[in-house]
């Protein structure tokens, strides 16, 4: 069992590393950000309808139920939409360090959501992730619009988190990210037609972008999404709270060994991206410690 264990904890890893590759393939990738997440939601959409049919899962669910996935992917959407436009006007390592705060976006929306009490220690370290964001906005005057786009990224990823999270804990995750893929890449879809920009020239695309869509759909989407439901059935939350908070780490890196100086930032950043990184971290330890789960990995 804990050789299991092991395995799953480095193919964990291995999931997260693929989650940070997804903001350099964002960056790599020509197009703007609306055709690329239609094309991110809508191959992975096929690729997950593929898996469900190979392992004969059922996709019948109530007309009710269905509005709520149609709803969650519509707000997958949007944080994508934000996710990639912050990439496009600013760089991957400014994204990341503002998708760190989604932790804490998180615990300020959940009290209200569900209706009960605010934790002292989330207001304390909602605090110092401010600060860290302060540290951040003072020395990347040049990338403010990159982390406003980056911050509302991370603030849909909190909302789109607490509403999936019901969801998933009593329907089967991989239908419910179908029908969330589908819905995302059919609301797009709509604003394209609406927008009248829905032409011939949004299949007109070079090469190469159709090489890292296909990656970003097939392995950074429907692949690292299976894959983490899988390895959830073998480690605690804990373990898996923990280690994707390594995700900015390791994109700042990948973009940094892609990009070169394009990704250098002040050393104030990264200052103000560990006291974020860190302050999340310090949540989960403080949770987790409250909640009398232990530390190992389990």
């Amino acid at each position: 069992m804990p050789n299991v264990k092991l395995k799953n904890y480095f193919h964990l890893h291995f999931i997260i590393f693929i989650w940070g590759f997804t903001a350099v393939l964002g960056a790599l990738i020509s197009i703007d950000a609306v055709p690329l997440v239609w094309y991110r939601m809508l191959l992975a959409s096929f690729f997950v309808f593929i898996y469900l049919k190979l392992k004969r899962k059922r996709l019948n669910v109530t007309p009710r139920l269905l509005l709520g996935f149609c709803f969650a992917g519509v707000l997958i959407a949007l944080h994508w939409l934000a996710f990639f436009k912050a990439i496009k006007v600013s760089n991957v390592s400014v994204t990341l360090a503002m998708m760190s705060t989604g932790a804490f976006f998180t615990a300020l929306l959940e009290p209200i959501i569900y209706k009960r009490k605010f934790i002292w220690y989330e207001f304390l370290f909602g605090l110092i992730v401010i600060a860290g964001l302060y540290v951040i906005f003072n020395v990347e005057g040049d990338h403010k619009l990159g982390m406003t786009y980056g911050l509302i990224a991370a603030l849909l990823s909190a909302v789109f988190s607490i509403i999936n999270g019901n969801y998933a804990k009593q329907h089967d995750a991989t239908v419910i990210s179908f029908y969330e893929l589908l819905s995302g890449a059919g609301f797009i879809t709509s604003y394209l037609c609406f927008a009248d920009e829905f032409s011939l020239e949004i299949f007109q695309l070079p090469r190469t972008d159709w090489v890292w869509l296909g990656i970003l759909a097939l392995f950074c989407t429907a692949y690292a999404f299976i894959a983490s439901v899988a390895v959830m059935r073998y480690l605690s939350p804990y373990t898996v709270m923990l280690t994707i908070n390594l995700e900015p780490v390791y994109g700042i890196l990948l973009a940094y060994l892609v990009f070169g100086e394009k990704e250098q930032m002040q050393s104030q950043f990264y200052i103000g991206a560990v006291i974020i990184l860190a302050t999340v971290i310090a949540n989960g330890i403080v949770k987790n410690y409250k909640k009398g789960e232990g530390t190992s990995l389990s």
